[in-house]
């Protein structure tokens, strides 16, 4: 693994945080380490980029190497915060078995990109705010941007004159971001699509029946983009939840978006005591149909 060069006129903890504060700006995603509980060395930081590259020192060489491979583990199960004590994944060092180390994922506040500001769009941008998003609306009618309907300073709202230029804008390399294609007709599906398929977005999710969104896919298919991006799609998009409101629909959206960003499986918590007696689970299904589009 690459280390961070430190400049000799900053201290550890500065130069952190100033490396804290670039990855934010850039999108990308760390681990932060710091030893909370043990007989020395308390209080000390390491910073660990998902690239691998790291920053800082809380002990000893074996103790850093530990706890670079367990930050690995840490990133992938997607907890925000975890204390794990040092036996718990490097049980060879004996002399640190009792210390504790604090693991932060340091990431950029999560980010929600609207396409269509019709019933869904509107619906799906406040209850995305409410749960700690910042949301992102865009649409090509500005009468349906503004601030009397949504009266959120934290809702972003961007008129577009051209939509794929718009949604590649808000979007941007698309790490950390979410989309959700819900205007008001599949020819707007369409362009929205095309203009962020290609992105590193975390997740894209196209309204529509199974039908109509086949055929958005498919047209991309034809123009050369992967396979691989296409299956990346949630198209339908949601879980099934019965949704039939706009509101419903926007909750059936967000569900799945939380499932996909915390690693959860969507399905019922108590399905265990209804199917106890085989011993299975009941797995959620994917997919909201084309109950509800946007204003026409």
């Amino acid at each position: 693994m690459q280390s961070i060069p430190r400049p000799e006129n900053k201290t550890p903890s500065s130069l952190i945080s100033d490396h804290v504060s670039r990855i934010l700006q850039e999108g990308s995603i760390a681990a932060l380490a710091t030893l909370i509980d043990g007989a020395t060395n308390v209080g000390t930081k390491l910073l660990i980029a998902e690239s691998g590259a790291h920053l800082g020192r809380l002990g000893v060489e074996a103790l850093d190497a530990a706890v670079r491979q367990q930050a690995n583990r840490f990133l992938n199960s997607r907890e925000e915060t975890r204390v794990f004590h040092v036996s718990e994944f490097a049980s060879g060092l004996t002399e640190w078995s009792n210390a504790q180390i604090l693991f932060e994922r340091i990431q950029r506040e999560p980010r929600l990109v609207i396409c269509g500001a019709g019933h869904v769009g509107a619906s799906l941008a406040k209850l995305a705010s409410q749960l700690g998003y910042r949301a992102t609306l865009v649409d090509d009618r500005a009468e349906f941007l503004t601030r009397e309907r949504f009266p959120d300073e934290l809702i972003e709202l961007v008129a577009a004159e051209n939509w794929a230029d718009a949604v590649r804008a808000a979007v941007g390399n698309g790490r950390g971001v979410c989309v959700a294609i819900v205007t008001r007709g599949h020819s707007e599906d369409e362009q929205c699509l095309r203009a962020i398929i290609t992105t590193e977005a975390d997740y894209v999710g196209l309204i529509g029946s199974k039908r109509r969104t086949n055929i958005v896919l498919g047209r991309l298919r034809e123009n050369g983009v992967a396979e691989e991006k296409l299956r990346q799609v949630h198209a339908p998009i949601g879980l099934d939840i019965g949704a039939v409101t706009p509101e419903e629909v926007a909750l059936a959206i967000m569900a799945e978006i939380v499932s996909m960003r915390r690693g959860g499986k969507g399905g019922s918590l108590s399905a265990w005591r209804r199917d106890e007696k085989n011993g299975e689970r009941v797995k959620g299904k994917g997919g909201t149909g084309e109950r509800v589009r946007g204003n026409g």
